[in-house]
């Protein structure tokens, strides 16, 4: 199914949806199932509309070889920091390839099972290396936004800055609370608010009731 995208020579990598295999074994298990629903069937379906999927990701990705080759030495010599670089192969890679002019496709028919961290220490540190290639490879990419459409320089801006404006209205909840007293009330509605809205959303879309508890 993925190599059906293939036969436009125009699109350079393409990604299937990812399923936990293992998303009976815990309460975080089931949580990242729900987690991958909404990376794949939400953030890279609307990316994929536009032809520019921001990360086709390693469990189920296929990349054009004629492409590959031409992008290896860029590939094998990824930074951070002025560091040889490690993590988050498959997002540098799709950078790569649509800087220099490929589509990147999402094929939601195309399932692939993916084994998930069940234990919080692991899920953390994959969500750290996560993070750091997300904000790297973001700023490598930013210059493609131009011959974009606007939906995705809003998109980059909200992966972005999402997590940062939200750590920010935590610590500042947590801060008056300390310093005052006084409940932040006023915080904690809209973080609940957009929460509910963004999970009932997913909820109606994914025709699954198990969305309402994940805002919890």
């Amino acid at each position: 199914k993925l190599s059906q995208k293939m036969r436009d020579p125009a699109v350079g990598a393409v990604m299937g949806q990812l399923v936990p295999s293992n998303q009976s074994d815990s309460w975080l298990t089931r949580l990242i199932d729900m987690e991958y629903w909404l990376a794949c069937s939400e953030e890279r379906a609307a990316q994929g509309r536009f032809g520019a999927v921001m990360c086709c990701c390693g469990p189920c990705a296929m990349y054009r070889r004629s492409a590959f080759v031409l992008l290896l030495d860029q590939y094998e010599t990824q930074l951070y920091r002025g560091k040889p670089s490690d993590f988050g192969e498959d997002r540098h890679l799709t950078i790569l390839m649509l800087s220099a002019g490929f589509r990147t496709e999402y094929v939601p028919s195309a399932i692939a099972a993916t084994v998930v961290p069940d234990g919080l220490a692991a899920y953390l540190r994959q969500q750290l290396r996560w993070a750091r290639s997300t904000f790297r490879d973001t700023l490598l990419g930013l210059h493609l936004l131009r011959g974009m459409n606007w939906y995705l320089t809003l998109d980059v801006i909200g992966q972005n800055a999402g997590p940062l404006l939200l750590a920010l209205s935590v610590l500042a909840g947590l801060a008056q609370f300390a310093l005052t007293g006084s409940v932040p009330w006023w915080t904690i509605g809209t973080i609940g608010s957009l929460t509910l809205i963004r999970c009932g959303v997913a909820a109606y879309r994914a025709k699954q009731l198990r969305f309402l508890g994940f805002s919890l």
